[in-house]
């Protein structure tokens, strides 16, 4: 069964979240479960979590399809040891709000070099920094999304997203979310029959399907390997809607989260009704 959502407004408060969802027809949902563009905010208090998990429950959004998302600022990869501890500290933060909130992943993006340091001295930062963040938590999956490659990000080639799971000391709590929109712009060709086969057949051959926790729908203004992040609506950009329709009725992507952030929100709830349409 496909669980297809969108990342919904928390601003009224995170128990607002599964409501919103609801709202758009949405069965799965991703949120963030604080300001993603603050390094400090305020702790979510126990009433407010309570009504989180009633919400959910009363709803049917199971844990496994709720994805939150950490902050914009955190850099789990950074040269800038005071930088890095402060990323370290809100992530770790973050993780500990999934927990109150009865939610089982967080999903981030892995860091970047700033051209300060080579790419494997990031990437072994990054897994030191997800050890770390594990070794002090339970429960919760920290979930790596792929990225555009953009400046220096890393995480844009599904060689280093399978360098960083390698130095992962327990696996069981680590796992991928691919945003269609980035990897695409990355270089995978997700818009062919031809290069959706082969995507995903890479990614099998390199990281391994059974670490593929949830997935960014999104469309991409920008073309196939131009390294530039900008989401598109549903078949309004340059991956165009053959990619979606083949994705919905692929058995491989069963059970996780689907997640829309598309640019425009008024979209969602359409996006969303022909995205269920096109299952055949």
């Amino acid at each position: 069964m496909k669980y297809i959502g969108a990342h919904v407004s928390v601003s009224s408060g995170v128990a607002q979240a599964p409501l919103n969802a609801q709202a758009i027809g949405a069965r799965a949902f991703a949120l963030f479960t604080r300001n993603p563009s603050r390094w400090k905010s305020k702790p979510i208090s126990d009433k407010e979590a309570a009504l989180f998990r009633e919400h959910c429950e009363r709803l049917g959004y199971a844990p496994e399809h709720i994805l939150p998302h950490d902050s914009y600022l955190i850099n789990l990869g950074s040269p800038d040891p005071d930088k890095l501890a402060q990323s370290r500290e809100a992530f770790l933060d973050e993780l500990n709000r999934c927990t109150q909130l009865g939610l089982s992943m967080l999903n981030f993006h892995p860091g970047s070099h700033l051209r300060l340091v080579d790419t494997d001295a990031c990437i072994a930062t990054i897994a030191e920094s997800i050890n770390i963040a594990l070794d002090a938590t339970a429960g919760v999956k920290a979930v790596i999304e792929t990225t555009a490659g953009q400046g220096s990000n890393l995480g844009y080639s599904f060689g280093q997203i399978r360098a960083i799971i390698d130095r992962v000391e327990d696996k069981s709590r680590i796992g991928v979310c691919v945003d269609t929109c980035h990897s695409f712009a990355a270089g995978y060709d997700l818009a062919s029959p031809q290069g959706y086969e082969a995507t995903w057949q890479e990614f099998d051959r390199e990281i391994g399907l059974g670490y593929l926790s949830a997935m960014h729908i999104n469309d991409s203004k920008k073309g196939l390997g131009s390294r530039v992040d900008r989401h598109a609506p549903i078949g309004q950009g340059e991956i165009g809607s053959q990619f979606f329709t083949m994705l919905v009725n692929d058995p491989r992507f069963d059970n996780i989260p689907l997640i829309l952030e598309t640019p425009d929100e008024a979209l969602w709830p359409q996006e969303i009704e022909w995205l269920y349409s096109q299952i055949k």
